[in-house]
């Protein structure tokens, strides 16, 4: 058996965490799951199981439900109560059929149970099924993080967040500090706005938050796997970065990388000069100093330059 503090390879490993107190279960148990080719670890009580969790974060947690002391129905709700574990699978082992423990195991978190006298099979099966699913995920946030990509998986019914990228949520903390790992109630109301513009009842929304020049945007994407759960994209927008990005780039002076700026946001100079408090004419006679510095003579050439490198900043291309 694994002990506390063993490394791990988490890149290779599909991990189990056993939680029961009767060392004859955890023999049973982990002997099967170690034959089968997991990474088994093993808690006897609910403090150290919490405690596991946390540390390694298994792919799926086996729970005994009846335990002395902290029983598995509060194991579970603690770890979906925590953000960094809130996404293991939990299957409840249980000698107690009635329809009422059923229950309590399902709404404690529980994904799926197995009764006791145990069956070996049976349980691989169980776990095979929900390793698959916890494979699946950790290898499309490997991917995703690996690429720099601010994206998180919410699902639709009550706006929980399943997973989500270290730059979602450092995106999030930014835009919405007191919230924590809750769903930021502005981020949830965005998503009803983008459900009912797919659906045709609405218009598509705006920017999820705005502070000053900078602005958090967000895509929606369906998961044809996994229908009751959206995929949503971040990214951030901030005038003032992208500004002095295309200053640098074309060599511009503050007001033509402002005016680059905003031709490439499909702004007319009378549009620009309202924002920048100049005239039309004033805008145009900067715009021409844009075109002979980028060596384009129309709008949408000098547009397409900018967008490009604007693109390149926002998604950067991994080495």
């Amino acid at each position: 058996m694994k002990h506390l503090g063993a490394p791990i390879d988490r890149l290779t490993a599909d991990i189990v965490l056993i939680v029961d107190d009767a060392p004859e279960n955890l023999a049973v148990l982990h002997d099967a799951l170690d034959e089968a080719g997991y990474t088994v670890l093993v808690a006897t009580n609910g403090e150290s199981a919490l405690q596991r969790a946390r540390q390694s974060l298994p792919d799926v947690i086996l729970l005994d439900a009846l335990m002395p002391g902290m029983d598995g129905f509060e194991v579970a709700r603690r770890l979906k109560a925590d953000f960094s574990t809130q996404h293991i699978p939990l299957v409840f082992m249980t000698g107690l059929t009635e329809t009422e423990h059923v229950v309590a195991a399902f709404s404690a978190g529980g994904a799926d149970y197995v009764t006791k006298p145990l069956r070996p099979p049976e349980v691989l099966a169980r776990i095979a099924a929900h390793m698959q699913n916890a494979r699946q995920i950790k290898q499309a946030k490997r991917a995703l993080d690996a690429f720099g990509q601010a994206t998180l998986s919410m699902r639709s019914e009550d706006g929980h967040l399943v997973w989500q990228t270290a730059l979602a949520r450092k995106l999030l903390g930014d835009y919405f500090p007191d919230c924590g790992d809750d769903t930021p109630l502005r981020l949830l109301a965005w998503m009803r706005e983008a459900e009912a513009a797919r659906s045709g009842q609405g218009a598509a929304p705006g920017p999820v938050a705005t502070e000053g020049s900078r602005r958090l945007l967000a895509s929606l994407h369906p998961q044809p796997e996994r229908a009751e759960e959206w995929l949503i994209a971040l990214w951030e927008e901030n005038d003032g970065i992208e500004v002095d990005a295309l200053m640098g780039a074309f060599r511009l002076t503050q007001k033509e990388g402002e005016v680059l700026y905003w031709v490439a946001r499909g702004k007319t100079s009378k549009d620009i000069g309202d924002i920048l408090g100049s005239s039309p004419r004033t805008v145009n006679k900067h715009l021409e100093h844009v075109f002979e510095k980028l060596g384009v003579e129309t709008r949408t050439a000098a547009a397409n330059l900018a967008i490009t490198r604007l693109r390149d900043l926002r998604h950067p291309a991994k080495g």
